[in-house]
């Protein structure tokens, strides 16, 4: 499932070129149970449904472990994909971008026995609030958002600095050919080419579809990006002759030494 999903389009060819590569290892292979590779038991008690065991796990990562090499002899981040860790977002996926390796531990039935996992995960992570089947699709999305901020994956590097969430922000709204489509047109600003007035105006639409939107990321922004106090404008001290002259109703210009 894991390795058909992430062998297509953007993340498939940057495999091809050997930007990335992650490989699927079934939990089952390293089963206690050699007649039917059994993972899985009741829990200790009661409830309903079926916890993974700990030792086919840990057996698993092990041997995971010994295929990695990393610098300095530095252990691989273990990333237990379940409801109840820390909510993945962009600044999670530009950190683990950052590594070398990273291991993903998807959980299946009611999860996973405790023992292994204070044994071995490094990272909670969720992608939300909800409850799903597996941790497969979760662990998919999560890696297709950090593989593609590795250098190279995207045509373009700058499109990653550009795109929703960066610097907490929604990202702008962007228009195609033609010109006009259903009575609507394509703001004149981004047919002007004049490329700072584009970039004010994108970074105003960012700001205001955020507040709208997303009013805790705006929340985020303005906290780093405080406005800045209006300068008071100063007065120009009068000359004893303009004064003299506002008061008689005459104009004399204080330069005029005549």
């Amino acid at each position: 499932m894991i390795e058909q999903g992430l062998s297509t389009s953007i993340l498939g060819r940057a495999r091809d070129k050997g930007l990335i590569s992650f490989e699927a290892v079934n939990i089952r292979d390293y089963s206690c149970d050699e007649k039917h590779h059994k993972v899985d038991d009741y829990t200790y008690g009661g409830g309903a449904g079926m916890l993974m065991q700990a030792q086919p796990i840990y057996d698993c990562y092990k041997a995971v472990s010994e295929k990695i090499s990393t610098d300095g002899g530095k252990k691989a981040r273990l990333i237990y994909v379940t409801p109840q860790g820390y909510t993945f977002n962009q600044e999670m996926a530009r950190d683990f971008a950052s590594e070398s390796d990273l291991i993903f531990l998807c959980g299946h039935y009611e999860g996973v026995d405790e023992r292994v996992l204070e044994e071995i995960v490094t990272d909670y992570v969720s992608i939300g609030d909800y409850v799903l089947t597996g941790g497969e699709l979760p662990a998919m999305v999560m890696i297709d958002a950090i593989a593609r901020l590795v250098p190279g994956v995207l045509n373009n590097d700058e499109s990653a600095m550009t795109e929703s969430f960066h610097n907490h922000l929604l990202e702008y709204p962007q228009y195609s050919r033609p010109e006009e489509w259903m009575g609507k047109k394509v703001p004149p600003i981004l047919l002007s080419g004049d490329h700072k007035k584009v970039d004010e105006w994108r970074l105003e639409k960012s700001i205001e579809r955020t507040r709208e939107r997303r009013p805790d990321l705006y929340e985020k922004w303005l906290s780093e990006n405080p406005p800045k106090p209006e300068k008071k404008k100063r007065r120009k001290r009068k000359t004893a002759a303009a004064e003299e002259s506002e008061q008689s109703g005459i104009q004399v210009n204080p330069e005029d030494n005549t």
